[in-house]
């Protein structure tokens, strides 16, 4: 059944509903008539109780108005009955279709494998568009003039839009950090001027908490608008630090101590290998680069406790790790 036969069905049934509501208003005005009342008629009334008497005159016309109301209001109800049940269906399958079509883009998106967050948004805003075009469909069945009410919701729509660019800027770098994903949660990564472990990527705002254990909530556009470094996306981190001798020791030997303080540590990794390099010749020292991968949950802790142990191993072995220091050279001179 399609929806015009609906709607004059409906409407039939409506117009039955009034003329039998019409008819029944006929014939109380064909009793009282034919009883003997007339509009001029006084019917006394209170004078067998002894008060005074009161005319009251029932006025057949106000019956026939009545009457004629209804007939009008029939054929309104004829005349408009298609247009309101077709707006009413419009808004029933409307809604219906669009839970439909919601219900299909979650299940979409969810095999994209894109953050929950932006899932729900995206099933959100889409529902949201649907039913206010079912809800603009169905006033228009009713003969509105649509085309004002559009450019109302449009220049609305501009103005909230002008006033909220900054948390809508937030929002369009929420969403591409959402798709692209340069960053999830327990990353420990560099954005937005801070260092930390990745605890929220929102709509708007990112939350990370540093490693002094602060939360810090990032607006979206300042941690695209910057360099994202993330520490754990590759698996590992290599730990870079550095170490000098004095110029009259041993570099193989210190170079042996320092390999052998990495590889007795269960935390570095045996792939990619350990480095150990000589770089350079400073003012007061030979210096050496000690590079070992670690995991990222073990980066401070392989740094502080190969800064202990290489110096321990250096003090036993008997090898110098020098401070900077000035040869001074001094020349006599004759005062006259």
């Amino acid at each position: 059944m399609n929806l015009a036969l609906f709607a004059q069905q409906g409407s039939e049934e409506m117009a039955k509903a009034i003329q039998s509501l019409a008819d029944s208003f006929h014939e109380l005005s064909s009793t009282l008539a034919t009883s003997g009342l007339s509009a001029a008629a006084p019917v006394e009334t209170a004078e067998a109780a002894g008060g005074d008497a009161t005319n009251t005159a029932i006025d057949l016309t106000d019956v026939s108005q009545l009457q004629h109301y209804v007939i009008l209001a029939k054929d309104k109800a004829i005349e408009y009955a298609p247009a309101v049940l077709g707006a009413i269906a419009i808004l029933i399958l409307g809604w219906i279709v669009a839970r439909l079509i919601t219900a299909l883009m979650r299940k979409a998106l969810g095999r994209s494998k894109l953050d929950p967050t932006l899932i729900n948004f995206a099933a959100s805003v889409t529902y949201m568009g649907l039913m206010a075009f079912v809800f603009i469909s169905a006033i228009s069945q009713l003969g509105v003039n649509t085309a004002s009410f559009i450019a109302v919701l449009g220049a609305a729509g501009f103005a909230v839009g002008f006033a909220l660019q900054g948390s809508l800027s937030n929002f369009a770098a929420g969403v591409m950090l959402m798709i692209f994903r340069p960053m999830r949660e327990g990353d420990l990564v560099e954005a937005g001027g801070v260092l930390g472990i990745v605890s929220e990527v929102g709509v708007f705002a990112t939350i990370i908490n540093t490693l002094e254990n602060k939360r810090a909530v990032i607006s979206n556009s300042a941690i695209t608008g910057g360099n994202i470094i993330n520490y754990s996306v590759n698996g590992n981190l290599r730990v870079d630090m550095t170490f000098g001798i004095g110029y009259g020791d041993d570099m193989d030997k210190a170079m042996e101590l320092m390999m052998g303080v990495l590889k007795a540590d269960e935390r570095v990794l045996a792939t990619p290998a350990p480095t150990v390099a000589c770089v350079g010749h400073g003012a007061s020292s030979v210096d050496f680069v000690c590079r070992p991968f670690v995991h990222p949950d073990h980066y401070w802790d392989v740094w502080f406790d190969t800064h202990k142990k290489v110096k321990e191993a250096f003090d036993a072995a008997g090898v110098s790790i020098p401070f900077p220091q000035r040869d001074v050279h001094m020349f006599p001179v004759e005062v006259a």
